[in-house]
């Protein structure tokens, strides 16, 4: 199935865009906006930039606005699964832009390949379960070094910004929720993304079999929490 969000940022980074970018539930409706995602990053004196070094995966890279300040400071891998996004990362100067989906990291990169890696776009959410989510985890312990870091954002189901989302549905276990978006461009009706939310007490739960541990919580807006991992 086509993918709108891929479509209306490749469409906005060649001025090409046919109309807004739309969340849908049913007949109701938001329109996204989608400039933030071409932001230019100065991650000079930044929290998270400690924490980081290269070689650096960044893992659901959108339209390049982290790997583009990251790849100046070392390494970076920028992956996408969507070709269109790929084209549009190597157009705005990406230097290693490649169509991969991050769910499947073991398949493409080789043991040990990366010191670090980020997913900021709440994308890890993507991972559907809590199960899914220590996979995910597992995976990408395969393809960092030994004492290798990570950054993950997500949205906190249990904050009030998040419940009033267009796309939000309560779940009865404590900690988690659901995000069923649907995207919509020029009138192009995309597949439904299922989200898995997690507050970080739940990420901590998910990474207990995992090589990893969370070494610190930052909230970025009231719902918006940023996790730093560390790989033991």
């Amino acid at each position: 199935m086509s993918d709108p969000f891929a479509q209306a940022l490749h469409d906005f980074h060649f001025d090409e865009m046919l109309g807004p970018l739309v969340y849908r539930r049913g007949e109701e409706t938001e329109e996204v906006g989608i400039e933030f995602y071409f932001d230019v990053i100065d991650g000079d004196g930044s929290w998270l930039e400690p924490y980081l070094d290269g070689p650096l995966l960044d893992m659901g890279a959108g339209a390049g606005r982290h790997a583009l300040y990251f790849q100046e400071q070392f390494e970076t891998v920028a992956i996408e699964q969507n070709e269109q996004l790929v084209e549009v990362l190597r157009d705005r100067g990406v230097k290693d832009a490649r169509q991969v989906n991050m769910f499947n990291l073991q398949e493409t990169f080789e043991e040990n390949r990366f010191k670090s890696a980020i997913a900021l776009g709440t994308q890890v959410s993507l991972s559907r379960s809590m199960q899914g989510l220590t996979q995910f985890l597992d995976d990408l312990a395969y393809v960092t070094r030994p004492n290798a870091t990570a950054i993950i954002d997500g949205y906190d189901p249990e904050k009030e910004e998040t419940k009033s989302k267009l796309d939000y549905y309560t779940d009865r276990s404590d900690g988690l929720a659901y995000r069923l978006l649907q995207m919509e461009y020029d009138g192009m009706l995309g597949e439904p993304w299922l989200y898995r939310l997690f507050t970080p007490e739940r990420f901590r739960d998910a990474t207990n079999t995992t090589d990893w541990e969370i070494v610190e919580v930052r909230y970025a807006t009231e719902n918006l929490y940023q996790l730093a991992l560390e790989k033991q």
